[in-house]
């Protein structure tokens, strides 16, 4: 008998919460205004990154995966900002791989997803070079709220409870899953 995996149901879950469910237009503004702080707490983290955005500035990149969409121009500071306009991006990034598990897989092997990319190669190679340098360091920012610590704990524990979804993955895969 064959038994059904945790990921599959993932996406059954995620396929159920996007057909039954819409967030009201004021939720998804507000979600994305909380990721772009997000964003820029880590972009004000690495003075080149915000260096190579400042010869961005103006730009805008539209980020999709299945229906969800994000539009961010970039700030003469060197930070991003929701972009409300109807204009035409500079560039397109969307990911091609719409199963969620696929995704969730894919990140916990270290992999990166399929993207189309269309639009300016420059602003891509930028972007490209954040998503390969720019690392938030959660276990910085958790010691100014706990102490260090804590945090240090916190952050040990959090690496092994990674390595182990990792090993479980490569296993699931080795196995044909």
């Amino acid at each position: 008998m064959a038994t059904q995996s945790p990921f599959s149901l993932l996406d059954d879950v995620f396929n159920q919460l996007t057909t039954r469910f819409q967030p009201p237009a004021w939720a998804i503004t507000e979600a994305q205004r909380k990721l772009v702080i997000l964003l820029n707490h880590v972009l004000m983290q690495e003075r080149e990154a915000m260096a190579r955005l400042v010869r961005q500035k103006g730009r805008v990149v539209q980020f999709e995966w299945r229906h969800i969409s994000l539009r961010l121009r970039i700030t003469p500071a060197g930070l991003l900002e929701v972009d409300d306009s109807a204009a035409k991006p500079d560039l397109s990034l969307a990911i091609t791989e719409i199963s969620p598990s696929t995704l969730v897989q894919q990140a916990m092997a270290g992999d990166k997803p399929a993207v189309r990319i269309e639009g300016d190669v420059q602003l891509a190679a930028e972007i490209n070079w954040l998503s390969q340098q720019v690392r938030w360091d959660m276990e910085d920012d958790l010691a100014r709220l706990i102490g260090d610590a804590p945090a240090s704990m916190l952050a040990k524990a959090a690496r092994a409870v990674g390595a182990a979804a990792q090993q479980f993955i490569g296993q699931r895969r080795g196995a044909g899953a």
